[in-house]
């Protein structure tokens, strides 16, 4: 793709989000989301191959069916309040429409068949902007009608994503695969306890774009696109290879890494709901998406030991890192000791 085409569509993708995230109208919010849909699908297709255009096109259909929805809930509420203030939800029906279109375009369950089927079709840098970037203006807008949700039909659908997204990705070989499915299962720990603590489902969601774009840049990096791939990846780069282990480790939750900090900050807040038994499901379901974890760190550290050999290392070919990588690797692993200090940021 010619630079100038890129760097328009990037720069139509970060206006898109940005009108939204500054929007207290729901047409201008809807505008916002729009430029966001229509500039990512030239980026989903700019590789001449079916699965491409085949993920670009599932993508469109299921993006416009979710705005032609957020656009009739808005509609909607405006003809009951006579205003198109996106903090003046008092309909119920309107609510309940506005809630699922923006689960649909977050790809929560149970609308989440369209995104490991589209991720698959797509180049790494794409995956990257669209479990990452793409989520940041669906949810500007369900933080800021939080209140008015129904905590119910969240919680719900928050308990559904995390055992379906632990769930999904058990037996998949594909990365990018299993990363749709980690996108599906962190959503549902944001979305569950939105209702009562928005500051931790923001800090739930920087965690998560740190981690994932950290394991992306990884992946990139090593060229690693299934785990047989990434199995061999230490011929390529050993240092990076050792640090992907500890990277999966804080995508699963597990303490000392970053990523224990807001699965246990949102326990804590599940059990000061009296919502005992919820905490106890999820936590059990986050030992579904730590298998999976714990496999693919198992087959890209320990089945393949770095031994010597006579041919030239593919490493030595290739010695260019993103400059962000050492970035979010650090901050993925290294944030526990300081969550006094994360918390009060939020």
């Amino acid at each position: 793709m010619s630079p100038y085409a890129m760097s328009m569509l990037l720069s139509s993708l970060s206006a898109g989000t940005i009108i939204t995230l500054t929007s207290t109208h729901w047409f201008l919010a809807w505008i916002g989301l729009e430029i966001n849909t229509l500039a990512m699908v030239p980026l989903m297709s700019k590789m001449q191959h079916p699965r491409a255009t085949e993920a670009a096109t599932k993508y469109f259909l299921t993006q416009a069916t979710a705005s032609a929805l957020l656009m009739f809930a808005a509609a909607t509420n405006a003809w009951y309040t006579g205003e198109w203030t996106i903090m003046n939800m008092q309909t119920t029906h309107s609510t309940a429409m506005l809630m699922v279109a923006l689960m649909i375009k977050l790809a929560v369950a149970p609308f989440h068949l369209w995104l490991p089927d589209v991720i698959q079709g797509l180049d790494l840098m794409t995956c990257l902007i669209l479990s990452t970037w793409q989520k940041l203006a669906p949810f500007a807008l369900l933080i800021q009608v939080s209140s008015e949700l129904n905590s119910t039909l969240m919680t719900t659908m928050g308990m559904l994503s995390i055992i379906i997204g632990g769930w999904g990705g058990l037996n998949q070989p594909q990365m990018r695969k299993i990363m749709a499915y980690s996108s599906i299962a962190h959503l549902g720990w944001m979305i569950i306890v939105m209702t009562y603590a928005n500051n931790l489902t923001m800090l739930n969601l920087l965690m998560y774009l740190i981690m994932t774009s950290s394991l992306f840049l990884m992946m990139m990096n090593l060229m690693s696109t299934n785990i047989n791939k990434a199995a061999t990846s230490w011929t390529k780069n050993l240092p990076l290879t050792s640090t992907m282990m500890l990277v999966l480790m804080s995508l699963s939750g597990l303490p000392p890494t970053s990523g224990f900090l807001p699965k246990w900050l949102i326990l804590e807040e599940m059990i000061k709901q009296n919502m005992t038994f919820i905490a106890t499901v999820i936590a059990l379901s986050t030992m579904l998406s730590l298998f999976f974890y714990l496999r693919l760190s198992y087959m890209v550290s320990l089945t393949t030991s770095p031994t010597t050999t006579n041919s030239k290392m593919m490493w030595r070919l290739k010695n260019g890192m993103n400059k962000a990588l050492p970035t979010t690797t650090i901050m993925s692993i290294m944030l526990l000791p300081i969550t006094p200090t994360v918390l009060n940021l939020f």
